[in-house]
């Protein structure tokens, strides 16, 4: 299975994102863009979901953060 450079550049902008995130929020932003990177790895790898699998699985991991921190 061969990645495109494009879905390369979105899953590292993604957890760039969430690691940014994760440092305003004063909170672990190293967990937070792993965990980032491997949604993104399952969807595209065990799930198959190409690009909007991605976005979906990032999706899903801000959801999950959220409400994570709002239990908090």
């Amino acid at each position: 299975m061969t990645i495109p450079y494009l879905l390369i550049v979105v899953i590292g902008v993604f957890a760039m994102v969430f690691f940014r995130a994760g440092q305003m929020e004063r909170s672990w932003a190293v967990l937070w863009a792993v965990l980032s990177l491997a949604a993104s790895l399952l969807a595209l790898r065990f799930l198959s979901w190409g690009l909007g699998g991605v976005f979906l699985a990032q999706v899903a991991l801000f959801v999950g953060i959220t409400l994570y921190r709002m239990r908090d």
